[in-house]
């Protein structure tokens, strides 16, 4: 075909005009043949384009069957990887819950042997409460007995300690330590003696409005400051009035003939030591009516002893009005009235004769049937 094309391009380039025409004419009569084979150059160059097409269309879909199995082939790859790592995973968590069960039952069986362990002790310990339930019934019982003992005891002294010697200061303080005795007690039976208790020490408490102390001290003070009192003047009841004719028969008299005592002492000397004494005397009789909470024979005695010193000493002498301001004072705060004391202890003896009969009655009554 190429030389068919040379052959027919010599005569157009090289011949002359006229030539040319022949070979345009002969061109255009062998017209026809050309195009059949340019017809067929033209089916087999589609022919041979589509087969590049349709082999590079394989091929393209070669290289994309390739590639997307070399992409499954690595996801393939990666599937596995995961199912094995599950694969592990979940015979790692087959091993782990295996040991789970194996351990809970360990532990079941622990709980079962610490359960039977628990009730016993459960039941030792209501054994053991039992056994301190009765021994600390014992020893409460041994406890309330010595503290009544106690408290009766106290009660008892208080008592005596008043009736002998009325001292109220110790009856009080007796009586103190009783209520606390009977308030450890712990039977409720005991709780109303507490109040028959708190009577009596409101009433020695009101009977100590004198205090005992300071006026047996005063009175002492007194007797000793008689024999330092001045006595009234011989002649206070002749002084401002004229002799009378007796008088002066005696006053001559008493110059021929003197009297005087056997002992020697002066009279008037003696009439003073005289007078010194009765009050000494009353004084002292008020001492011991105070000792003994007599109030009538206490107030008695002062009023004696005041009376004695206004009769026989010096009213104007500030010694002497001292001491019967003294006198008015003790005379303004007698000892109070005797406190019968007693009754508490009396109901605490009672209660106790009742509380020893209850265990003796429940058993006779608990032996019937």
């Amino acid at each position: 075909m190429s030389r068919m094309s040379q052959d027919d391009s010599l005569p157009e380039s090289g011949a002359p005009a006229g030539a040319r025409s022949d070979t345009s004419s002969r061109t255009a009569r062998a017209t026809p043949p050309a195009r059949r084979g340019s017809g067929t150059l033209a089916v087999a160059l589609l022919l041979s384009l589509v087969a590049v097409g349709g082999a590079s269309y394989v091929g393209w879909r070669q290289w994309q069957q390739d590639q997307g199995s070399a992409a499954g082939n690595a996801a393939l790859d990666a599937l596995r990887q995961q199912v094995g790592a599950l694969q592990s995973a979940t015979s790692a968590s087959d091993s782990e819950r295996n040991l789970l069960r194996q351990r809970l039952s360990d532990a079941d069986q622990v709980n079962r042997s610490l359960r039977e362990e628990v009730l016993s002790q459960a039941e030792r310990t209501r054994n053991l409460e039992d056994a301190v339930a009765k021994l600390s019934e014992k020893t409460l019982s041994g406890h309330d007995a010595m503290l009544l003992d106690e408290t009766e005891s106290l009660l008892r002294m208080a008592k005596e300690r008043y009736d002998l010697f009325h001292d109220a200061q110790g009856a009080l303080a007796a009586y103190g330590l009783a209520d606390q005795a009977l308030a450890a007690v712990n039977d409720g039976a005991f709780s109303g003696l507490r109040q028959s208790m708190g009577a009596e020490r409101e009433a020695l408490a009101k009977s100590r409005t004198v205090n005992l102390d300071a006026s047996l001290t005063t009175l002492s003070d007194l007797r000793a400051s008689m024999m330092q009192l001045p006595l009234k003047p011989m002649d206070t009841a002749s002084s401002g009035t004229t002799p009378s004719s007796w008088s002066r028969i005696v006053g001559a008299l008493n110059g021929v003939v003197k009297v005087q005592r056997t002992n020697g002492a002066p009279l008037s000397v003696a009439d003073a030591r005289f007078a010194r004494e009765l009050a000494s005397i009353d004084l002292a009789q008020a001492q011991a009516a105070l000792l003994a909470s007599d109030r009538d024979a206490y107030v008695a005695a002062l009023k004696r002893a005041d009376a004695g010193i206004a009769a026989q000493f010096d009213t104007s002498a500030a010694p002497v009005q001292q001491v019967r301001t003294q006198l008015a004072a003790l005379m303004a705060q007698p000892p109070g009235a005797p406190v019968q004391l007693g009754a508490a202890l009396g109901e605490l003896r009672n209660l106790r004769a009742v509380h020893a009969l209850k265990p003796a009655s429940s058993s006779s009554t608990g032996a019937k049937p």
